[in-house]
């Protein structure tokens, strides 16, 4: 469709004010759309962040535990340490004293029956 005094392929005017108008709204669906996913991920980053940081004030209260557990095992550890260095004789008389309590004991209880 040739139109007098127009190049080939060149729009007409009431076809360029329509046309611009459909992209117009589309444009503007677009934009919306557009929009709503940019607020969605903002606030999922905002609750991202507010995530890490209730993670990581965990973390350190977690390595602080852990410090502390790490002393106190340690401290077990020496008393441990020195207990061993101490003598060997003391301990076996010990061991050797409640044994022999623990026999006296058992054989009261079956001989009173």
């Amino acid at each position: 469709m040739r139109r007098a005094g127009l190049g080939e392929g060149a729009p007409t005017s009431n076809y360029v004010s329509s046309g611009y108008s459909v992209y117009e709204e589309e444009n503007e669906q677009l934009s919306e759309g557009l929009k709503q996913k940019v607020n969605a991920l903002k606030s999922l980053s905002i609750d991202i962040g507010t995530e890490v940081k209730n993670q990581n004030k965990m973390l350190v209260d977690m390595d602080t535990d852990f410090d502390s557990t790490g002393g106190l095992l340690g401290a077990t550890m020496g008393r441990l340490k020195l207990l061993s260095r101490g003598s060997q004789t003391k301990l076996f008389c010990y061991v050797f004293l409640f044994a022999l309590f623990v026999f006296f004991v058992l054989y009261w209880v079956i001989k009173l029956r």
